[in-house]
């Protein structure tokens, strides 16, 4: 008889029903897993389920799984090598939160475009209230049809949002960060070009050696004024003393769903912050809209099947 156990089901939401598992034999569930109870918590299951719980060559040795199902796309969180040499399958999930991720990427620019916390403030704290004129333009706002919008990672993701940039009117063009991307829809345009010329530059791309610290102090001031950055792919992508550096010493915008230390940790740079009205920040959450951790799960649940099978 199979024996599953979720590692970290804390990442998949109390929302989510996890019980679609059981048919696969005794499911046991943990909120989350610390890395000194990692082989505890596995005992002699021969399923596991894990979003971030790092599953290393220790881990390996000192358990008897077999099939590790990562709650993601990204797998850097497991000894991919080892895992193969000791005949460990591993599967993940692929393209179960595209549209999950495009939508918050509008969401956030969007946001800043619009100039919506201040004029929500406005009313919210009365100063619309008896005011002289029917209208207020406090800060003036602009629209997204005609800018150019840059894409760094044009997978799947980066295509998505490209249609929908596209949709509103902008001018979109790509950095391929494997440079393999031809896509011949969109320009392609070196790094260097994407940044001086872009009003809006979203990151859709993984973390990997191509990308690690792929914008900092270096290239970061080639940013127009009053560009809009935005990371929606991994933290460690944008060196963020450097960014924080940028935003603070011009009028520039930064948003990010990831950051390089995630929970947020006492050194981040992101706590010294003066302009804050320049940033936008959400905890990792791109990927998590209720139909997306749905799709994760049954995408697991297909994973499982086909391994069983």
């Amino acid at each position: 008889m199979n024996k599953i156990v979720i590692l970290d089901a804390k990442t998949l939401g109390d929302d989510i029903s996890l019980d679609l598992f059981n048919e696969f034999g005794e499911l046991i569930s943990y909120q989350t897993t610390k890395p000194s109870e990692t082989i505890k918590n596995i005992g002699d299951a021969n399923i596991i389920i894990t979003n971030k719980v790092i599953i290393d060559k220790n881990i390996m040795d000192n358990t008897n799984i077999k099939l590790i199902c990562i709650a993601a796309t990204g797998m850097n969180n497991v000894d991919l090598d080892y895992a193969k040499e000791k005949g460990i399958e591993v599967k993940n999930v692929v393209g179960y939160s595209t549209n999950s991720v495009t939508q918050l990427t509008f969401s956030i620019v969007l946001e800043f475009i619009n100039k919506i916390p201040y004029y929500d403030n406005f009313v919210k704290s009365n100063q619309w209230l008896n005011y002289d004129s029917f209208t207020h333009l406090g800060q003036p706002f602009k629209e997204l049809a005609g800018k150019k919008w840059g894409i760094i990672g044009f997978g799947t993701i980066g295509q998505a949002v490209a249609k929908v940039a596209d949709a509103f009117g902008c001018n979109v063009n790509y950095y391929s960060t494997s440079g393999m991307n031809n896509n011949t829809s969109y320009n392609m345009y070196n790094l260097e070009e994407l940044l001086k010329t872009s009003d809006i530059i979203t990151i859709h791309a993984p973390l990997n050696d191509n990308t690690n610290n792929l914008l900092n102090g270096s290239n970061l001031h080639l940013l127009k004024e009053n560009a809009i950055l935005l990371n929606l792919g991994r933290g460690g992508i944008v060196n963020e003393k450097d960014i924080v550096a940028e935003v603070e010493s011009r009028n520039i915008y930064y948003g990010t769903d990831v950051i390089e230390k995630e929970p947020m940790s006492n050194d981040s740079a992101f706590l010294n912050i003066r302009k804050k009205e320049n940033y936008i920040f959400t905890p990792h959450i791109a990927w998590a809209s209720v139909e997306s951790r749905e799709r994760l799960v049954h995408l697991i649940k297909e994973n499982i099947k086909t391994f069983i099978l």
